[in-house]
C-alpha cells in the first residue's frame, strides 16, 4: 500500500441495526414518513401473497426428494393437509390497515414514532408470568409486543417462547423455563427444539443468511444439548416453525453414482435448506418480480440517444436497457456517472425514469432530482404511486445496489409496473447489506440478464489503491499530494490518540479537509478501538459538553439508525418536548426522546459497514492490532474507498493487511434467490 509514513508533525457505530423500527403512533395531522412507509409496504406485501395465491395451481415440488428430504417435506404436507395441527398458541394477526395516501415530498421535519401502545392489563399479565420465572419485568412491553395481547398465556404453556424476543439467549429461556416448569421440561422439550430452530434461523439472519443447511441446523441443535436433532427439525417443520428446500432438485438428476455417493453423508446433492417463511416469501417473491420485468419489458431502439452518451460505457449501458427489462450495471464511484447519463438520455425520449440512492448521502452525491429508496417507497419522495399502487415511473435505477437486502428489494421490485425496467448498480467489490441476502451478487451469479461492466476507472491515487485491492493486491501507489498517509500503531491507546490527532489537526491543517468532513471508520463498536471508544474520545476533543440532551449537545455528530440497516449521519440541532433535533444531510429529523438511547448514537466514527454507500472528503480507518481477525477484502475495499479526497491509515495490524487483502474472501451466505432466478429464467435447453 502506498502513501507517505506520518510521523508527529504530519498527522494531525454502532449505529449498527437496531432491532426497532418506526411503528404508527397517535394520530396527527399528516401521517410520518415512518407511517408511510410502513403502510405502504404493508399494502405490497399484501400484493405479495395475493399474487402468490392467485397462481394457476401449485408448484410442482419435491416429487423427486429422498432420504432427508423427503421426510422433512412429508411432515410439511402432513401439516398442510390437517393431519398435524399446531400444538403450541399462535397470537392471532392483526387485519391489515388500509395504506396510508402517499406524502408529497416537504422539507418538513421527519418523526421517528415509538412503538405501539400495548394493553396495560396484557403487559401486567406478562410481567408476572416474566416475575415468576425470575426473568427481569423490564421485559413485558418487549415480550407483548412480540408474542400479542395473550402473550401471558403463551408464555406460560411454552415459555421458551421468550426466545423470541431480541437479545434473548438460549440459556436465559432456558432457566426461565426450569423455574415455570421444573421437572417438566428438559433438553429435548419439543417446545424447546422448536424455539431454537427459530432462533438459530433468526441469528443466521443477522449475519446474512436466508436460509440454512439441515446439516448446519442439525449440528447446531446437538451443541444446544437437544438429544434426537432430526426428530426435533421434524417437529418444527410440523409445526410451521421452519420451511423446507430443495431448490433445483431438477439439476441434479445428471450427477452421476459417485458424485451421489459422494454427498450421502450430508444427504442429496443438491443440498436441503430451511428457512422461515418471512425470508422465503421475500426470496421467491422478488425472483418472481425480476422474472416479471424481464419477460414484460418491450424491447426498442436508442441507438440515437446512446451515440450521444458521454462515454462508451454509458452508450452500452443506454443499449443494453433499451432492449431489457432488468440489466445490472457494475463499476467504482466514477461510474455512477453513467446511470445518471441514461436517465439524462431516456427523459428526452419521453420517458419517466427515477434514480435512487441507498442513503441520503449518496442521494446528494447524484444532485438534484435524485431520491432515496427509502423515500422512494414511502411516497415522500419521486413520482409517487398509480391508480394500482405501483410506482409511476417507466425506468427505476438503484445505485448502492448491494447494500439492498432481500425484503427491501422485493418490495422495490414489487412497485414495479408492468413493462417497467430495472437497473441495478454498484460496487460488487463492497461490503453485501446489512440486512438478509445478498440481491446483487445472487443476481450477478445468475447471468440471467445483460451486465454491463463500466470502463469508467476512479481516478487519482485513491482510485488507483482501491482498484488493485478489488483484485486482491496492495499496490504501493504514489500519493505526492499527501492524498494517503499511512500512520504506524503500536497499541490501543496510541490509535486512539493519533486518530483524534488527525481528524482535529493534521488532516484540516495539511488537506484542508475540516474536521466536520473527515469520517473515521474502525471494525467494530467494542473494544478499546470500536465506535464508542474513538466517540468518546472524538466528543471530548471537538464538542466537548455535558451531554444535556440524553448525552448528545448541540453540534455532536450522530449516525441515526430510522430501520434495522440503515444508517443516516448527520448533527444534533436541538432538543425540545417532541425529542431530538437532527441535521441528516439536510434533512431535519426529530427523534421522540423515549426513541433517542436506542436509535441515535454519536457518529463521528462509524463500522465500515454502516459507512457503505457513503463517501467524505477525507476518511480515516483505523486498523488496532486486535482487528487483524475480522478483516478481510471486502471490508478493506469498503474502508479504503470512503474518501473523495484523501486516506489515512491508523495502522495496528502488521502483514494481516495484506493477507486479508490477497487471500480473505468475504463470509458466505446461503441465499436461495440465485438457484430461483436461474429455474424461471434459464431458457430450457
Amino acid at each position: 500500500m502506498g502513501g507517505t509514513p506520518a510521523g508527529d508533525g504530519d498527522q494531525g457505530g454502532d449505529g449498527s441495526a437496531v432491532d426497532s423500527a418506526p411503528a404508527k403512533g397517535q394520530a396527527v395531522a399528516q401521517p410520518s414518513e415512518a407511517e408511510v412507509e410502513i403502510a405502504a409496504q404493508r399494502e405490497l406485501r399484501e400484493r405479495i401473497a395475493r399474487r402468490k395465491a392467485e397462481k394457476e395451481g401449485p408448484i410442482p415440488a419435491g416429487a423427486k426428494l429422498s432420504g432427508q428430504a423427503a421426510d422433512l417435506l412429508a411432515a410439511v404436507r402432513a401439516m398442510e393437509g390437517g393431519q398435524a395441527a399446531p400444538a403450541r398458541p399462535v397470537a392471532p394477526v392483526a387485519a391489515p390497515e388500509p395504506a396510508a395516501p402517499a406524502v408529497p415530498a416537504q422539507n418538513r421535519p421527519r418523526a421517528a414514532e415509538p412503538a405501539p401502545a400495548t394493553a396495560p392489563e396484557a403487559v401486567a399479565a406478562v410481567t408476572a408470568v416474566l416475575t415468576g420465572g425470575g426473568a427481569p419485568p423490564s421485559l413485558a412491553p418487549q415480550v407483548t409486543a412480540t408474542l400479542g395481547e395473550r402473550a401471558g398465556d403463551a408464555l406460560r404453556e411454552d415459555p421458551w417462547l421468550l426466545l423470541s424476543v431480541p437479545g434473548v439467549r438460549p440459556e436465559q429461556a432456558d432457566g426461565f423455563a426450569r423455574a415455570l416448569l421444573g421437572d417438566g421440561c428438559g433438553p429435548g422439550d419439543e417446545r424447546r427444539a422448536t424455539a431454537l430452530v427459530g432462533w438459530l434461523l433468526e441469528r443466521a439472519a443477522l449475519r446474512g443468511h436466508t436460509a440454512l443447511t439441515f446439516p448446519a441446523v442439525r449440528a447446531a441443535l446437538a451443541e444446544r444439548s437437544v438429544p434426537d436433532p432430526d426428530q426435533a427439525l421434524q417437529h418444527a417443520i410440523a409445526e410451521g416453525a421452519v420451511l423446507v428446500f430443495q431448490d433445483g432438485v431438477e439439476d441434479a438428476e445428471g450427477d452421476t453414482e459417485d458424485e451421489a455417493a459422494d454427498g450421502a453423508a450430508d444427504g442429496p446433492a443438491v443440498p436441503v435448506l430451511l428457512g422461515l417463511d418471512r425470508y422465503a416469501l421475500a426470496e421467491e417473491s422478488l425472483a418472481d418480480g425480476l422474472a416479471r420485468l424481464v419477460k414484460t419489458a418491450q424491447g426498442a431502439s436508442w441507438d440515437e440517444a446512446a451515440a450521444q452518451a458521454p462515454s462508451p460505457s454509458a452508450a452500452e449501458l443506454i443499449r443494453a436497457v433499451a432492449g431489457h427489462g432488468l440489466v445490472v450495471h457494475t463499476g467504482g464511484e466514477a461510474a455512477r456517472a453513467e446511470p445518471v447519463a441514461l436517465a439524462e438520455a431516456v427523459r428526452t425520449l419521453g420517458l419517466r425514469p427515477v434514480v435512487a440512492a441507498h442513503s441520503e448521502n449518496g442521494r446528494r452525491r447524484l444532485g438534484a432530482g435524485a431520491v432515496t429508496v427509502a423515500g422512494l417507497l414511502s411516497g415522500t419522495e419521486g413520482p409517487g404511486r398509480d391508480a394500482d399502487g405501483a410506482l409511476d415511473l417507466d425506468l427505476l435505477l438503484v445505485l448502492d445496489a448491494p447494500q439492498l437486502d432481500v425484503e427491501t428489494a422485493t418490495v422495490l421490485v414489487e412497485s414495479l409496473p408492468d413493462g417497467a425496467r430495472l437497473v441495478l448498480s454498484g460496487d460488487p467489490g463492497v461490503l453485501w447489506s446489512a440486512g438478509a441476502g445478498r440481491v446483487f451478487t445472487d443476481l450477478l451469479a445468475a447471468r440471467v440478464c445483460p451486465q454491463i461492466a463500466s470502463r469508467t476507472p476512479d481516478p487519482g491515487p485513491l482510485g488507483e489503491l482501491v482498484s488493485g485491492i478489488g483484485v486482491g493486491e496492495l499496490n504501493q501507489v504514489e500519493a505526492p499530494g499527501k492524498e494517503i498517509v499511512i500512520v504506524p500503531v503500536r497499541d490501543a491507546g496510541e490509535a486512539v490518540h493519533r486518530t483524534v490527532q488527525l481528524v482535529a489537526d493534521s488532516v484540516p491543517r495539511a488537506i484542508g479537509v475540516p474536521s466536520g468532513q473527515t469520517q473515521v471508520i474502525t471494525v467494530g463498536h467494542g473494544g478499546a478501538v470500536g465506535t464508542r471508544a474513538l466517540n468518546t474520545a472524538l466528543k471530548e476533543r471537538l464538542n466537548p459538553g455535558p451531554g444535556r440532551f440524553g448525552g448528545f449537545d448541540p453540534d455532536d455528530r450522530v449516525a441515526y439508525v430510522p430501520a434495522p440497516g440503515r444508517t443516516l449521519t448527520g448533527s444534533v440541532v436541538s432538543a425540545d418536548a417532541e425529542g431530538l433535533r437532527l441535521d441528516c444531510d439536510g434533512v431535519p429529523v426529530v427523534v421522540p426522546r423515549e426513541l433517542v438511547e436506542s436509535v441515535v448514537r454519536h457518529g463521528w466514527a462509524l463500522t465500515a459497514h454502516q459507512a457503505a454507500g457513503m463517501r467524505w472528503p477525507a476518511a480515516v480507518v483505523v486498523l488496532p492490532g486486535d482487528a487483524a481477525q475480522a478483516l478481510n477484502r471486502p471490508w478493506v475495499y469498503t474502508a479504503f474507498g470512503r474518501g473523495e479526497r484523501h486516506l489515512s491509515v491508523v495502522h495496528g495490524v502488521d502483514q494481516a493487511l495484506a493477507h486479508a487483502v490477497a487471500g480473505v474472501p468475504a463470509a458466505e451466505r446461503t441465499t436461495r434467490l440465485r438457484t430461483l432466478l436461474e429455474v424461471l429464467l434459464t431458457p430450457a435447453v
